[in-house]
């Protein structure tokens, strides 16, 4: 019997976040809830196995007071960009809640911008009061198992950068993604649920644009996608109204149910 887990978008906006400091505009003035986006992130549910988050995203400890998260099992790193990673410190009250290190699966070059970014969890030095997060690195070199839920990292560029983005059974998850390399492409197939970056519909250079996730999407043949890290460019009502069937903007505390097994 294929198992599911709930997936709860934490964060669906960009590094600025919406709204952003100092804009009028109609999205950041906006009344819809759904146009209030923190910084993008994850969290994986499985009834009776594992919880995993995808990013520490900077709003980290306002996303897990918001959705109630009391623990993580695993983190899962796309990349070292400050809005994927800069809620680090808030791991602390997961360590305390669990009272163990919690494993950190990345790629080599993000264990290594960690190590240097938070010198001072890795560096093995007693700290007095010992308030830093206990971590247990992992190096991603192909699929891993985690509490029992398969993992395949699919690379995908954000601008020149290969970073990761991952699969759980039926179910994908790419943000700050701008190309999908066709040996990438080959690891989406028979996908039910994709969530993915659409920026915006003006060009970026390390973003996927609306129409670009939308053809990405109709090329990989997913049933339903939902769309994150969306700039303030794109009011929900609005944008939603445009899009083809199939393809959704998320939305902060958006949960669906997806099979984790193939």
């Amino acid at each position: 019997m294929s198992r599911t887990a709930r997936v709860t978008i934490l964060g669906s906006g960009t590094s600025h976040g919406v709204p952003m400091i100092g804009c009028t505009c109609p999205t950041c003035t906006s009344t819809d809830p759904r146009d209030t986006r923190t910084r993008p992130s994850i969290y994986l549910e499985v009834p009776g196995g594992p919880s995993l988050l995808v990013d520490t995203s900077s709003d980290l400890r306002q996303q897990a007071l918001r959705h109630r998260l009391a623990r993580v099992d695993a983190i899962l790193y796309t990349h070292c960009h400050a809005d994927h990673v800069f809620g680090l410190d808030d791991v602390r009250r997961f360590n305390l809640l669990q009272g163990s290190a919690i494993p950190c699966f990345a790629d080599a070059q993000t264990l290594a911008d960690l190590r240097r970014t938070f010198w001072y969890v890795f560096d093995g030095l007693a700290r007095v009061g010992g308030g830093i997060p206990k971590l247990d690195l992992k190096e991603i070199e192909g699929p891993f198992d985690v509490g029992g839920v398969h993992v395949v990292p699919v690379p995908v560029f954000h601008g020149p950068r290969l970073i990761l983005g991952f699969r759980f059974g039926r179910f994908a998850y790419l943000t700050d993604c701008s190309r999908i390399p066709d040996t990438s492409a080959a690891l989406l197939e028979g996908l039910d649920v994709l969530v993915l970056d659409a920026l915006r519909y003006k060009p970026h250079a390390t973003h996927f644009t609306v129409d670009e996730a939308v053809e990405a999407a109709r090329r990989l043949g997913v049933r339903r996608t939902l769309l994150t890290h969306i700039a303030h460019d794109l009011r929900h009502a609005d944008t939603s109204a445009r899009l083809p069937p199939g393809v959704e903007l998320s939305y902060d505390g958006l949960t669906i149910e997806v099979a984790i097994d193939p």
